[in-house]
């Protein structure tokens, strides 16, 4: 799978958890990632656990994840 590919499947997947589960989006979207080698690093991940503050913000965290590119 390329890599924008597997990004895109990254996300769709962690969407699907929202609005109703923004931790489970979370860290759906940090570990389908970890399983791509061209976004195992991706500088998204590294700020991740800032987000977990927003948990309670669906849309703040429906934008984290739409940001990935």
């Amino acid at each position: 799978m390329t890599r924008n590919d597997h990004l895109e499947w990254a996300k769709k997947r962690a969407l699907a958890y929202l609005p109703g589960n923004s931790v489970e989006a979370m860290t759906s979207m940090g570990s389908d990632l970890t399983k791509h080698p061209e976004l195992a690093k991706h500088a998204g991940l590294r700020i991740m656990p800032i987000f977990y503050g927003a948990q309670h913000d669906p849309e703040a965290v429906r934008r984290w994840i739409e940001g990935f590119n």
